[in-house]
């Protein structure tokens, strides 16, 4: 390496220190179990790690995490050892393809209400010294509208809605919307079209949802793209691997990398900070608040 590259790299660094840029936090649900969401996200968070971003996953998925089986890993530790002290943040994160950082899916996450003050300062802080490496946060949630999804997606800066060619799935990916949105004063949401024959078929989709969300709800559909049903898809899932690094070139890994460039351009609806140690911050805020009023 150059002189001239180390001291880019340098500045680089103590830019980062000094001023370090906001966090982009992109929530991917469904309103129903089964529509490929964990392999979008996965796929996502790869695609984006791939263009050079700083990239970490979030497995959130607490009824059904699978994110680590779906790209071969074995992780340790998960958060629940981080919110103990047992470990710290660093020797949880396992890494995956292309540098992706991936936080596994933890039980401790459902117990954020009942931490002490002492535990969720020691949380926010892990989380505050790393993210001045990230630039993108992927939270690959659980389906449905249980509290747990509601509060990721409630902390996050975009959601993303993952619907496929279901009745089931555009009716409670409606439900979804209409809980974030009345519950949660969430307006704006991306939709993506899930293993659809056709880029006519997951336009098709997305005006389905989007006319019935027009007529009976106050929110701002977006739709972020379609991901074809693609047989290179299965195969890399077979081979516990994601699409965009096995198969770069198949018609879903291409489908994934326009998706990522959509999330990338639009602009984010942040509700306050960009920060990483906000993201965690709320999502202590709204268990405390849930927690408060369950008593």
């Amino acid at each position: 390496m150059q002189m001239s590259e180390v001291m880019t790299d340098q500045a680089e660094s103590l830019r980062r220190v000094v001023n370090p840029a906001p966090v982009k936090v992109i929530a991917v649900s469904s309103g129903k179990g089964g529509v490929g969401k964990t392999n979008v996200s996965v796929n996502l968070a790869v695609s984006l790690a791939r263009e050079g971003k700083e990239v970490m996953l979030l497995d959130a998925d607490l009824g059904l995490a699978n994110v680590d089986v779906l790209l071969g890993l074995s992780p340790e530790y998960d958060l629940s050892h981080v919110i103990s002290g047992q470990r710290s943040l660093e020797e949880v994160i396992v890494e995956g393809p292309s540098g992706l950082k991936i936080i596994p899916a933890s039980s401790g996450i459902s117990r954020m209400a009942n931490l002490s003050p002492t535990e969720q300062a020691g949380l926010i802080m892990a989380f505050s010294e790393l993210g001045n490496i990230i630039d993108v946060l992927i939270v690959d949630t659980g389906a449905g509208i249980a509290n747990s999804v509601m509060k990721f997606c409630s902390a996050s800066q975009e959601i993303l809605v993952v619907v496929c060619d279901e009745p089931a799935s555009i009716t409670d990916a409606y439900a979804f919307i209409k809980v974030m949105s009345r519950e949660h004063n969430i307006k704006r949401f991306q939709v993506v079209a899930n293993m659809a024959h056709t880029a006519h078929e997951g336009r098709e989709l997305f005006q389905k949802l989007s006319k019935a969300t027009d007529r009976f709800l106050d929110v701002m559909l977006t739709f972020a793209g379609a991901i074809p049903y693609d047989a290179k898809l299965r195969k890399a899932v077979q081979h516990q691997r994601a699409v965009v690094e096995a198969f770069p070139r198949s018609p879903s890994a291409l489908a994934i990398k326009r998706v990522a460039r959509q999330l990338g351009e639009s602009s984010s609806n942040v509700r306050t900070h960009g920060h990483l140690e906000f993201f965690i911050e709320r999502l202590i805020q709204a268990d405390t608040h849930n927690a408060e009023v369950v008593s």
